[in-house]
């Protein structure tokens, strides 16, 4: 257990990185709050190496933390409606059986944007928003797949530390 633990911190800690170098990356896209989100790769690397729980507490925690060291409480609860969202559906996919690892993550990417659409209707107390709903799913599309492939590419490795280790 006391592994787990440790590892876990190193995946929050990859994620609270990846959060701080997207800061860092000038995205114009003409889409309010359109990011990379990076800091999934965590998210999705925890579902796949430990249980349904430990993600969503990672993600949780993701949302805070980034949001108090990179943003303000507005951002956290964009983050947090959006980091919710994702990962239940994740989660649901993932123990489908279904769906490789980068369609859960692609699931996740779109599904994150509208965690944080619907936030934004009522933030502004307008529909007129929905309007970026085709260019936010392009995007959940976009760098869910990347997010997804480099994980794809990364699990057997860690799986393999995390085998040696007994962390799960």
């Amino acid at each position: 257990m006391k592994n787990k633990t440790a590892f876990m911190g190193l995946l929050l800690a990859f994620a609270l990185i990846l959060s701080y170098i997207e800061t860092l990356i000038p995205l114009q896209t003409g889409i309010p709050g359109a990011k990379l989100g990076l800091a999934n790769l965590a998210i999705v690397l925890c579902l796949y190496l430990f249980e349904w729980k430990e993600a969503l507490v990672l993600t949780t925690i993701k949302a805070v933390l980034s949001g108090f060291m990179f943003g303000n409480l507005f951002m956290i609860l964009y983050s947090l409606a959006g980091a919710w969202v994702s990962c239940i559906v994740m989660i649901i996919m993932k123990r489908t059986g279904w769906f490789h690892v980068p369609v859960v993550s692609i699931a996740g990417g779109v599904m994150h944007n509208m965690g944080q659409l619907l936030v934004a209707v009522f933030a502004v107390e307008t529909y007129h928003v929905f309007y970026y709903m085709p260019f936010l799913i392009i995007a959940g599309l976009i760098t869910g797949l990347i997010i997804g492939s480099v994980a794809a590419l990364v699990l057997p490795y860690l799986q393999n530390i995390v085998s040696k280790g007994n962390l799960s």
